[in-house]
């Protein structure tokens, strides 16, 4: 029977000075060891911040020339891991282009990476797509990530969870409505949006749910935090406030909470993929 772990989602502000972000990653890092945390998420561009606002929506070139995952920043960041299990978001900087990228790492090195797939509209500029989605072992068990807007896409949580993925992991840069936002965050579409997607990942694929997101304001933008620890069951065990910075810390049995609705009912096994196949587009392009 597997152990009961602790998880840790963080809610927070990341900024371009890669040594401050370090510093903070590190400050934040230690508080949820200290308070058992096995597994710590940071959001989205966590190290070297996010974005800027660029012309006509889109988004500017995110620190230029970008981290390399071979560099002395990520090679920093598993000094300060040990024996944690760390997934974080960076500007990664390849020959190809740059990536928004989740990195799982601890002291023992790097586990698994996973470029952005989905590409909302107003970083085309910014960033290439990755092209695909792999879970990974990793000390506290089997895991996939997930970057901001791969989680709109149900195919994404649903191939990791088909890899064996006990765990996915779901970091993000997600603001409030960019046309209509609501003066107060929590009430806004956008913050409905990414609780309700969060739940509803966990449920259709039955795992455990790490959700990390950053918070406060960037520029004329603004991001929701609401950072959770969620069951497999779609129960938010734990979350920060909308808005806020903050850690979300909670502790559960993975198989405990995984095994017994799925002897109930599975949705993996009980899935019908040759009714699925040939699905018509509606005149919508795919890539």
């Amino acid at each position: 029977m597997e152990k009961i772990r602790t998880y840790a989602a963080v809610a927070g502000s990341f900024g371009r000075d890669v040594d401050a972000c370090i510093e903070r990653i590190a400050c934040t890092l230690a508080e949820a060891r200290s308070a058992g945390a096995e597994m710590v998420v940071f959001p989205e561009c966590a190290l070297g911040g996010p974005p800027g606002p660029g012309p006509g929506g889109t988004l500017d070139q995110p620190l230029p020339p970008g981290i390399r995952l071979d560099g002395p920043e990520v090679e920093a960041l598993i000094g300060l891991s040990r024996e944690t299990v760390v997934c974080l978001g960076v500007s990664e900087q390849t020959a190809g282009g740059l990536y928004s990228t989740a990195v799982c790492l601890s002291g023992a090195g790097v586990h698994g990476v996973h470029r952005k797939v989905h590409i909302p509209p107003s970083e085309l500029r910014a960033y290439c797509a990755g092209e695909s989605f792999g879970a990974f072992e990793t000390p506290v068990g089997r895991i996939g990530m997930l970057n901001c807007y791969d989680k709109v896409f149900p195919e994404a949580a649903r191939a990791l969870a088909l890899q064996g993925a006990g765990t996915i992991v779901a970091i993000s840069a997600w603001p409030v409505c960019r046309e209509r936002p609501a003066e107060d965050v929590g009430a806004d579409i956008q913050s409905l949006h990414f609780d309700l997607m969060d739940q509803a990942r966990a449920v259709e694929n039955q795992v455990t749910w790490i959700s990390s997101n950053l918070s406060g304001p960037r520029g004329d933008l603004r991001y929701v935090g609401q950072a959770k620890v969620i069951d497999p069951q779609g129960r938010i065990l734990a979350r920060t406030e909308p808005g806020k910075a903050g850690v979300a810390l909670a502790s559960l049995q993975p198989d405990e909470c995984r095994s017994p609705s799925r002897r109930a009912i599975s949705h993996l096994r009980d899935r019908r993929p040759r009714a699925y196949g040939g699905l018509p587009t509606y005149g919508v392009a795919t890539a």
